[in-house]
Parts: structure tokens; sequence; C-alpha cells
């Protein structure tokens, strides 16, 4: 390989969750459209979910040693020295036999060494913000970036260095033409047109709060014009299974492709991660936000107040989720005449469908050397 060739090689370093790792994905896709010449390379923890998700991906990768920061048990930090440091040889030996062009951080503990690796070797270094309050490693990591491609703009004040962009998160959009609204509903088994479709999951894995709130308030009765479309999460379905009832409500384990409930959906019951808000957002559905009250510095919590902010969802604490509460928000919503339609209108209005490709647009001009301060 040449040394002009060589340097089209784009280290995406991200991960231990979905939604670090999903981003770099979704850019790597993008860029690779943009120009088959490039070549995404993907640096991540051996122990995050990157191990088995990568694998079955396109692209190369290697996962390393990496650990957190353990703050709350600090005598285990020297697994985080030793990882590092094995890593950051690993790195060198990677770079000997095809140097990066650039380095893209996409957030998680994965990311930290790759991006200070850039920084410490002067590889152009960008970084993909995903929360509106960005985790401790994505703060560091800022004051070496070049370039910050933010989920939420409100992150800008928290970050250093680098050349702040509003892009939006980097998901799947939604497809043009949109599908057919009344399809969508019959393909679930509800009536074509009227009422509303209530659509509800926490994640991959499920959350198991929502679920039981969710549950309690089926046993109960939705509402004579309320559907129920309920993704539970693999390991929780049996749990919830039995409270199916045709043509009322549906319980899956979960929901692939998502695009098959975002299209029959007129309101969400979810959780409030970066790419829950991406993409609610993209399709235009109001939300009920109930944030993960262990999530790192509570970001969910700030993801949910800034969308209730800009008028597209409701933030629900999990201190007050009961069946009852629930009940009363949803009726609020559904019964107030117009009120999903101007949240829908609000959350269309901070959609960044198209973030994937605008944020490799970006990275593929810094590659090529047009685009570096």
């Amino acid at each position: 390989m040449t040394t002009a060739e060589s340097r089209r090689r784009v280290w995406f370093a991200g991960g231990g969750t979905g939604g670090h790792l999903y981003p770099g994905l979704a850019i790597a896709r993008a860029l690779v459209a943009l120009d088959p010449g490039v070549e995404p390379f993907f640096v991540g923890a051996a122990r995050g979910i990157e191990r088995t998700v990568l694998p079955g991906q396109p692209f190369g990768h290697v996962l390393l040693d990496l650990h957190p920061i353990y703050r709350q048990r600090p005598w285990e930090n020297w697994k985080t020295l030793r990882g590092a440091l094995g890593a950051w040889r690993t790195l060198d030996r990677l770079a000997d036999t095809v140097p990066p062009a650039l380095v893209v951080g996409t957030g998680g503990y994965a990311m930290g060494l790759a991006a200070a690796w850039g920084g410490w070797h002067r590889v152009p270094v960008v970084q993909q913000v995903a929360d509106v309050v960005p985790g401790l490693t994505a703060k560091l990591a800022s004051r070496w970036s070049h370039e910050l491609y933010l989920g939420f703009p409100e992150a800008a004040r928290h970050l250093a260095g680098g050349e702040k962009i509003a892009t939006g998160n980097p998901i799947e959009p939604p497809p043009s033409p949109r599908p057919d609204r009344a399809a969508a509903r019959a393909k679930w088994g509800f009536p074509q047109s009227g009422g509303r479709v209530v659509l509800v999951f926490g994640g991959s894995q499920g959350a198991r709060a929502i679920n039981d709130a969710v549950a309690e308030w089926v046993r109960r009765g939705v509402g004579e014009h309320t559907y129920v479309l309920w993704a539970t999460g693999t390991a929780q379905y049996d749990r919830y299974a039995s409270l199916e009832s045709a043509g009322r409500v549906r319980v899956l384990p979960y929901l692939s492709p998502i695009a098959d409930g975002y299209s029959a959906a007129d309101l969400a019951v979810t959780r409030a991660g970066a790419m829950t808000c991406a993409e609610l957002t993209a399709w235009g559905i109001p939300a009920v936000m109930i944030p993960l009250p262990t999530a790192a510095a509570d970001h969910q919590t700030t993801n949910a107040r800034t969308l209730e902010d800009a008028g597209c969802a409701v933030f629900f604490p999990q201190s007050r989720l009961t069946p009852e509460s629930l009940s009363a928000t949803i009726a609020m919503m559904v019964e107030e005449p117009g009120r999903l339609d101007r949240m829908g209108a609000a959350a269309k209005a901070r959609a960044r469908p198209n973030a994937a490709k605008d944020i490799a647009a970006r990275v593929l001009m810094i590659v090529n050397g047009e685009s570096l301060k």
C-alpha cells in the first residue's frame, strides 16, 4: 500500500454501549457511501458491546483491553492503567502498518485512549458528542479535537476546544417517502384510522420500571381509543407476554426494524438516550420521556428536559412513575385538542435526520485535506 493510500484509513473509536458504537457505524456507512476509497477501522473495548456487534460489520476492527476509571473501587484502577499501556502499544503497531488519516471519537471510555493517541501523534481528531451533557471522556478529548459534531446544540457550553457544529445525532433516517400510516397500523392489527397508537420501549434490554407501570395500566384498561405497541426487551418478554390482546395491545420482545413501530405511532413512552431522542424527532413523534435515573451524570434527564423545553416531549422522572400517573399523562396528551400535532411539529423542527451524511461529509473533507485549521 502506498503512503497516499494509507492516509485513507479512518479510525472510529468509541463504544462500551450501543449509544457510543452505533453512531460510529452510521457515520462509517455514510462515509463509504460518499467515497468507497476511504477505509473505516474501529477501535473498541474487548469488554464492551462492540465485541458482539463489530464481528458482524463490514469494517476492520481491533478490541483492546480497556477499562473505565473505577471511581467507586479505586483500588481496581491498576487494570485501567495496565490496559491503557498495552492498548497504546497496539495502536502504535496498527499505525506502523497503516497510519490513520483521522480519528473519529464517538464517546465512552473506548474513545479516550485513541483520541489521546491521535493528539499525541498529531493525527487530526474529531468527535461526535451525543448528549446535552457530555461525559468525562468527551469533555477531556474536546481539548484536542479539531471539530465537535453536536447531537444537541446545547452541549457546546460544556466543551472546550474545537469548532462546534450542531449536526444532530447520526441515525438511520426515516425512509422517503414515509411509510403509509394506515398500512403500518394494519400490520399490528390496529384500526387503520381513528384513536391513537402509543409506542412503548425502554431500549434494547427493556426497562423494568416502565414495563411494570405499563403492565398495570394495560390490566386496568388503556382507554377506548388507545392502542399500545409495547416492546418489553427480550429478557423481560415472558413476564408480560400474556397481556397482549387482539386489536388493542401488542406485546413484543423487541422491534426490528424499529421503523415499523415509528410508522404506526402517534405517541411514544421511552427512556431519553441520545439516539432515541434523535429518532423520535426525526420521525416527528411526541414522547413521554422517563430518563434512566442511573445514567452517567444524569445525562438522560438533561436530554429529556431539553426536548420538553423545545415543546416536543414531556419529562417524566421515574420517581413519579406509577400506573395512575402514566395513564393520566397519556390521557392528557391524547385528549387535548391539537396537542400531539403541535408537539410533533416541534419535534420535526429539532430533527436532523441527515446527521450521519453531514458528519461524513465533514470527515471526508478533513481526510482530503480540505477542512483542517
